[in-house]
């Protein structure tokens, strides 16, 4: 096989691909053997027609179609292994431009691959985060909400008050027809907590047990979604919650602390480390946003337009795919559609930019990913979206989408070895020292690592489009 490679961009190649038939024998051994399992030929058993039978009763352009179907895709992967400096980052489009049956087969294929980039020096990026400051109102706040979690509700003769249990009965009207699916009794509600239908804490707060209010509020899901209804609410029962005392007696049954002080230093303690934490992931954005800013990167047109189509698909999807409804919720929010689309296409360069360069900082640092670390982060996913392990990781297989999760750790990692190089200080311009958080080299793998870098580098549904199936294999 002779194959050449010509940058017809600073993000995309041309590769020419001319392959001996001599050289697809295998590809046709296996071609004959499919087609014969597929056709009855008579005075044949299935499977055991000879090659010149079949190419009589089908003809020769059945085979070649089924070895060029086959075979260019693979020898297209060969071609990109031998080049050099070549890394596809999006489908090829593939033509074949001759095909001699008996002497050669020839094809080209452009692609959109990485671009150079010319990093920054690590060491010489400074960042500036927030101090560590744990208040005694943020300490008192936590022991309040432990206190909530033992809590008990009192039903009281009075009107309800935010922050009240109530127990209501629900319904609701649209033109004086009566919305069945907004009809429920006995339903329990703390008052201001919200999300359930705009107006109704408003509507409760102040009545008595017994006592109901009507008000108007727009429905939002539903026959009648999007349609002013008239909703009634009454309230059946108050109840508010009492707290236990903060004391010894509650230390011990709420923890394994004995005494209230032990479980005080303990909540400071903790909500320090989350402190902590977000000095990691502030530096981490941080540090990141300087690397981007420091750098020139041409941008893969194919790449990013699979970008701004996965933002669109995301954004009308929770509008039933109707650009219309679409429409007039950007209306709602002061936008036109015209402004949005401006704003999501800066937006998707700006991630497909962010990518490429934690693509190229892993090159550069030769950053490794062992199956452990894949495992690790297969499982916290799999944790996000409530799945167990086995089915996510069988879904992600056949999306293609395992080297895009791949490529997410691997970025990861890169931008914890930047955040290891930078200097990191704090307000008043002191060192501030993450090496318990974020380990001292790239043989340290403490667990916050994982906490502290999720969600650098976007949705792995855009990744997966930078995958070829070629790498996608290989790293599968």
């Amino acid at each position: 096989m002779k194959s050449t490679v010509e940058h017809i961009g600073p993000t995309r190649v041309k590769l020419t691909v001319e392959v001996p038939f001599d050289e697809l024998k295998p590809e046709f051994d296996r071609a004959y053997k499919r087609i014969a399992q597929q056709v009855n030929i008579p005075g044949f058993r299935k499977g055991k027609a000879p090659a010149r039978i079949l190419d009589a009763r089908l003809g020769r352009g059945v085979v070649l179609d089924e070895v060029l179907n086959s075979a260019v895709p693979a020898k297209y992967s060969e071609a990109v292994a031998a080049a050099e400096d070549v890394k596809p980052i999006g489908q090829p489009n593939i033509e074949v431009t001759e095909l001699a049956d008996g002497d050669k087969v020839a094809f080209t294929a452009e692609v959109d691959v990485r671009p150079e980039i010319t990093l920054p020096e690590l060491d010489g990026i400074t960042v500036t985060v927030d101090d560590v400051e744990v208040t005694d109102e943020q300490v008192t706040e936590q022991l309040d909400q432990l206190r909530a979690r033992f809590g008990t509700l009192t039903g009281v003769e009075r009107p309800a008050a935010e922050d009240d249990f109530v127990q209501i009965d629900l319904s609701a009207t649209v033109d004086g027809e009566e919305v069945e699916e907004a009809q429920t009794t006995g339903f329990s509600y703390q008052v201001g907590q919200g999300g359930l239908i705009e107006g109704i804490d408003e509507a409760i707060t102040g009545l008595s047990a017994g006592e109901e209010q009507t008000f108007t509020s727009k429905l939002v899901a539903g026959e009648y979604a999007d349609k002013d209804a008239e909703v009634t609410v009454k309230v059946t029962a108050v109840k508010e919650r009492q707290l236990p005392e903060a004391d010894d007696e509650f230390a011990q049954l709420a923890s394994e602390f004995d005494t209230l002080d032990e479980l005080v230093a303990d909540l400071k303690e903790r909500l320090g480390r989350v402190r902590r934490m977000e000095q990691v992931t502030e530096a981490r954005d941080k540090v990141l946003d300087e690397i981007v800013a420091a750098v020139e990167v041409p941008l893969p047109e194919s790449i990013v337009e699979a970008e701004v189509e996965s933002r669109h698909h995301d954004a009308v999807h929770a509008f039933d795919h109707s650009d219309e409804k679409f429409d007039e919720f950007l209306t709602t929010q002061g936008k036109t559609r015209e402004e949005f689309d401006s704003e999501t296409k800066a937006e998707a360069e700006k991630s497909v930019k962010t990518r490429l360069v934690l693509d190229a900082l892993a090159d550069a640092e030769e950053v490794q990913v062992g199956d452990q670390e894949l495992t690790e982060r297969i499982v916290y996913q799999a944790q996000q979206y409530g799945m167990a392990p086995e089915e996510f990781v069988q879904r992600i297989q056949q999306a293609g989408q395992l080297g895009a999760i791949f490529q997410d750790v691997r970025r990861s990692k890169a931008l914890i070895v930047a955040v290891r190089a930078a200097t990191v200080t704090d307000g008043a311009g002191e060192p501030v020292d993450l090496s318990d958080l974020i380990g001292d080299d790239a043989a340290d793998e403490p667990e916050v690592v994982e906490a502290a870098t999720e969600e650098i580098a976007g949705d792995t549904t855009a990744d997966a489009a930078e995958q070829t199936p070629a790498e996608t294999a290989a790293k599968s």
